[in-house]
């Protein structure tokens, strides 16, 4: 009789665990469903908005383009499981009705596509310069908003955070490898002889200002931030302004450019500093400051004495 009490003990103690750990394991499912049912599934066809989504951890199910994605913007990394909408200027409508989209979330350039998204409704976030010169707020503000939209303020005030001792760090690891380095123009070539100079209304301004450095500019920009120079302009900037080349660039335009005699004569990459930076989304907002900050930081500066 013992020995079959104890066999009958032990038994209904297993029992009893694995009923609690099923419990366990059902309740934990459970409140990750719950969890993940409770996040708004954002679709943004605009690269800037999707990108500092995906930064401060609650990446759009869909933003269009993805297939150049790291040719452009670069960082950060979409998640695998996003879905492409095709060109963002005329997102796929047959791929959108088959999401569940909760919001969706652009900007004036994407607004005549709503019509595509049915009765999901949609707000407008812009990352740009309110006024001449870009400013920090100018970008918090818009991350701000994602935040409210996504109805998680506090992930984007944690973000700002962060994202500001990113780009304190990233300007402390450039200082140190070249603390003589204090001015820079930026620009983004068309082709050999055409390029794009980016000035005070572009996220170069708040970055570099956050970095402590100065952004070298020759003339007003227009509302993308940027204005159209000749390579022979690049003359007017004085020896002591380190010359950022942003990629893309192809190449074809980069053979062209080593055998232009103007920028032989200019003397980038010998008497004067020149530098190549990876792709950032020139249009983007915080995720793309924390990235050009994070490229500065990495950079080989060559040519010229302020190295």
């Amino acid at each position: 009789m013992t020995t079959l009490k104890w066999f009958a003990l032990t038994l209904c103690l297993v029992l009893t665990a694995c009923n609690s750990q099923t419990s366990t394991q059902k309740t934990a499912t459970s409140e990750a469903e719950n969890s993940h049912s409770d996040r708004m599934n954002i679709v943004s066809p605009d690269w800037g908005n999707a990108a500092t989504l995906t930064a401060m951890g609650h990446a759009p199910i869909a933003t269009g383009d993805v297939r150049v994605w790291d040719r452009w913007v670069g960082s950060p990394k979409l998640p695998t499981s996003i879905t492409d909408l095709g060109i963002r200027y005329q997102p796929n409508a047959e791929l959108i009705a088959q999401l569940p989209v909760d919001m969706v979330i652009d900007n004036y350039f994407y607004e005549h596509a709503r019509n595509l998204y049915g009765d999901v409704p949609a707000e407008s976030v812009m990352s740009a310069a309110k006024g001449e010169t870009a400013t920090w707020a100018d970008y918090t503000e818009p991350t701000r908003e994602l935040g409210v939209l996504i109805d998680n303020p506090k992930m984007a005030e944690d973000y700002i955070v962060q994202s500001q001792k990113d780009i304190q760090l990233a300007s402390q690891q450039f200082k140190e490898r070249y603390p003589k380095a204090k001015k820079f123009a930026v620009v983004q070539f068309a082709d050999a002889n055409n390029m794009r100079m980016y000035v005070a209304n572009s996220l170069f301004q708040p970055a570099l200002e956050q970095m402590d450095r100065e952004l070298v500019v020759l003339g007003k920009g227009n509302q993308w931030g940027f204005v159209p120079i000749r390579m022979g302009d690049l003359a007017q900037l004085d020896d002591e302004t380190c010359l950022l080349i942003i990629d893309p660039l192809s190449p074809i335009t980069r053979a062209e450019i080593e055998d232009s005699l103007i920028w032989q004569r200019l003397g980038y990459g010998n008497t004067r500093c020149v530098g190549e930076l990876p792709p950032v989304w020139i249009y983007g907002g915080m995720s793309s400051l924390v990235s050009l900050a994070d490229n500065l930081s990495e950079v080989s500066l060559k040519g010229g004495e302020v190295l």
